[in-house]
């Protein structure tokens, strides 16, 4: 653009505060259990580990999807001619739910504004069966290796070997560069479905100084849900955690290319897996474990009705106005 116009500047901070609300929001499914597990390893490792993934998984992504940072999964999602004031209001509703430390499906409170109907229903639908598959999966697997894999890695503490740390970092890349691949829809959103070498390395700098921010904080409030759940700070346990819930997301990666939220997708991991160990080792007890999923779940669907409603509010809302005018009038 060679005039900077109000829809350009509602572009750019659309997209500066989408990104930080994203990666706010949703570190702690990638990134959570690597920052428990790596409490006492300096930010700057950490930070810089997660970043050399994070820039290989976008460059390459870039070069082989000719300038496409989203991963083909904007291809239903037109990008607006013309952007407004409302259009950046959904990130913030995002940032200010992150604070309250509830797990919000970005997918459908920032990809939703620019959605029709018709795919925004597709990827509810597409969520609801990511978390069934989840939970499935997942109980299914820890249910036979509950007894002779987690209750090891539950009682003995003292015997992990470095061969454990190392799957550990590969895991988290795996899944880190696995999310990314799912989620680049609602990170660039807000920007041309092509972008120049410029602009890709542009994006990337602001995302690698937003990244330090969250390695700095450790995940922030919302990391809670990972440190409530069984043993989830071995780094053990959090690497199988990874390699599952990174598969389905693969899985789901080649299922087609509407978007869908990988927050379902990682609580149902979590749902399935403590259901599993519950009903093998019986480590504590029934109410605990339901109360954990409940209240997930509660601030899930809660995530989800706040979503969809700010998104029905803006995409009608001169409708809105219209019937409010109305009925003052009269």
């Amino acid at each position: 653009m060679d005039i900077i116009t109000p829809s350009f500047i509602f572009m750019i901070i659309g997209f500066l505060l989408s990104l930080y609300a994203c990666i706010s929001n949703d570190v702690i499914q990638t990134l959570g259990t690597f920052l428990s597990t790596t409490r006492h390893r300096p930010v700057w490792q950490i930070w810089i580990y997660t970043s050399i993934v994070l820039v290989i998984t976008f460059v390459v992504g870039w070069y082989v999807n000719d300038g496409d940072m989203a991963f083909g999964r904007l291809t239903k999602i037109p990008f607006p001619e013309q952007f407004y004031w409302w259009h950046i209001l959904p990130p913030i509703v995002l940032i200010w739910l992150t604070r309250l430390g509830v797990p919000v499906a970005t997918s459908f409170l920032i990809v939703s504004i620019f959605s029709s109907n018709t795919v925004i229903g597709m990827m509810i639908a597409k969520s609801f069966i990511g978390y069934a598959a989840a939970v499935i999966s997942s109980f299914i697997l820890y249910f036979f290796i509950a007894r002779k894999v987690e209750k090891v890695f539950l009682y003995k503490k003292n015997n992990i070997s470095k061969r454990w740390i190392a799957a550990k970092w590969i895991s988290t890349a795996f899944l880190w560069s696995a999310w990314l691949l799912q989620d680049g829809c609602v990170l660039y959103v807000f920007l041309p479905r092509k972008l120049t070498f410029i602009q890709m390395v542009l994006t990337l700098v602001i995302f690698v100084g937003y990244l330090y921010i969250i390695c700095a904080q450790r995940g922030g409030e919302i990391q809670n849900i990972v440190k409530l759940k069984t043993n989830t700070q071995d780094v053990r346990s959090a690497t199988i955690i990874d390699i599952v819930y990174a598969s389905i997301l693969l899985y789901f990666q080649f299922v087609n290319t509407i978007p869908m939220s990988t927050t379902w997708v990682f609580i149902g991991v979590l749902a399935g897996r403590e259901i599993a160990l519950y009903n093998r080792l019986r480590y504590i007890t029934q109410k605990k474990v339901y109360k954990h999923i409940i209240k997930d779940i509660t601030k899930a669907i809660f995530g989800l009705v706040v979503s969809i409603s700010v998104v029905f509010a803006l995409n009608h809302h001169q409708r809105i106005f219209e019937v409010i005018q109305h009925y003052l009038s009269l």
